[in-house]
C-alpha cells in the first residue's frame, strides 16, 4: 500500500558516551541523544545502526536470544536506535533492527520515513523479519525492545499473526496499550492531515480496531513471554503515560521517575536515557540484575545533563 509523503526530517548533534565492551573488542560509543539518529538518516540513507544487523552473529551462551529494536511513528531503524544498537551489541548481544511501515516507493528522503502503514501490516513486516533473524542465527526466540509504536505492533503480530513462542522478552519503552487518548503523535502536524500521512496513527486510540483488539481478552499480554513495560511520567506523546501501565502476572511496570527523579525524559527521550536503559539491561538479562544508577537527563534528548 502507497502512503503518502510527510515532509521534514532534522538533523541534531551528537553526544557520544562510551561503555565497557565486550571482552577482547573495542566497545561502540554509545550516544545518549535520541534526536542524533536524524543526522545519520541525511548523510548515511539507508544505513545501519551501529553495532546492528551482523547476520553473522552466533548468539552466545549468556544472550542465546537474539534482539530486535522496534521503532515508533515517523521513525526508521537509524534515527531511533543510536543508543540501544551499540549499547547492547557491547553487551555481548546480536541485535538487529528493521524499518517497517514505511513507503519504500517514496523518494529519499521520504522512503525513510517509517511507522506510517497500517498497524496489521506492520506486524506482518515485523514478524518476516523475525523469521529471517531466528533462520540467521539458529536462535528458538528472540527478545523485542520496542518505542512507542514499537510496543504495540510487535505484540499484535505474536497475538494474532503467529509470532507466539517466538518472543521471550519484550521490553516496551513508553508503551501504550491501552492507546493514545490525547498525546501529540504528530508535532506540527494538522489534525485533518493525519489519517492521509499516517494511517497507523488513527489506529492508536483507546477505541480504535487494534487496541479493542488486543484487550479484548482482557490483558494485551500473551502467555510465556516475559514483559517489561518502561514509562516516564513527563510523556507528552503517550497520554495519559499510563496507557501503559498494564498489571499481569507475566508484566513489570516501571516508572523511571519512581527511582529517578533527576530523570526528566519526554517521549523521544526516553528511548536514549542511561537510566531507562539500565531498567532494560535488566530486563534482558533478569538473573543478572544491576543497580541503575540515577542521573540528571535531559527532557527533550535524553542526554545526561552535565
Amino acid at each position: 500500500m502507497r502512503l503518502r509523503p510527510l515532509t521534514g526530517l532534522a538533523a541534531a548533534g551528537l553526544l557520544t558516551v562510551g561503555l565497557v565492551g565486550v571482552a577482547g573488542a573495542a566497545p561502540l560509543p554509545v550516544p545518549h541523544d535520541f534526536t542524533g539518529g536524524l543526522a545519520e538518516v541525511l548523510t548515511d540513507p539507508g544505513g545501519e545502526p551501529a553495532g546492528a544487523n551482523d547476520y553473522s552473529c552466533v548468539p552466545s551462551a549468556e544472550h542465546p536470544n537474539p534482539v530486535v529494536l522496534v521503532h515508533g511513528t515517523f521513525l526508521n531503524k537509524q534515527s531511533a536506535w543510536t543508543t540501544y544498537a551499540p549499547l547492547l551489541k557491547n553487551e555481548g548481544y546480536c541485535v538487529f533492527a528493521l524499518t517497517y511501515g514505511a513507503d519504500t516507493d517514496a523518494p529519499w528522503p521520504l522512503d525513510q520515513i517509517g511507522g506510517r502503514a497500517p498497524i496489521p501490516e506492520s506486524a506482518a513486516e515485523i514478524g518476516a523479519f523475525v523469521d529471517e533473524v531466528l533462520a540467521a542465527t539458529g536462535a528458538e526466540q528472540v527478545d523485542i525492545v520496542g518505542h512507542s509504536q514499537g510496543t504495540f505492533v510487535p505484540n499484535y503480530w505474536i497475538k494474532f499473526l503467529g509470532g507466539a513462542g517466538k518472543v521471550g522478552n519484550y521490553v516496551s519503552l513508553a508503551p501504550l496499550w491501552r492507546g493514545v487518548e490525547d498525546g501529540d503523535i504528530a508535532p506540527g502536524v494538522p489534525a485533518e492531515q493525519i489519517a492521509e500521512l499516517c494511517e497507523a496513527c488513527m489506529d492508536m486510540g483507546p477505541g480504535s480496531p487494534s487496541v479493542v483488539k488486543m484487550n479484548a481478552s482482557g490483558s494485551p499480554y500473551v502467555p510465556g513471554v516475559r514483559y517489561t513495560n518502561i514509562m516516564t511520567r513527563y510523556d507528552e506523546t503517550v497520554v495519559p503515560y499510563t496507557s501503559g501501565y498494564v498489571e499481569g502476572d507475566n508484566a513489570v511496570n516501571i516508572v523511571v521517575q519512581d527511582t529517578c527523579p533527576l530523570d526528566e525524559s519526554k517521549h523521544g527521550a526516553l528511548a536514549a536515557s542511561p537510566v531507562a536503559a539500565g531498567h532494560v539491561l535488566n530486563a534482558l538479562d533478569p538473573d543478572n540484575p544491576r543497580a541503575v544508577e540515577c542521573v540528571a537527563v535531559d527532557a527533550g534528548n535524553g542526554a545526561p545533563k552535565s
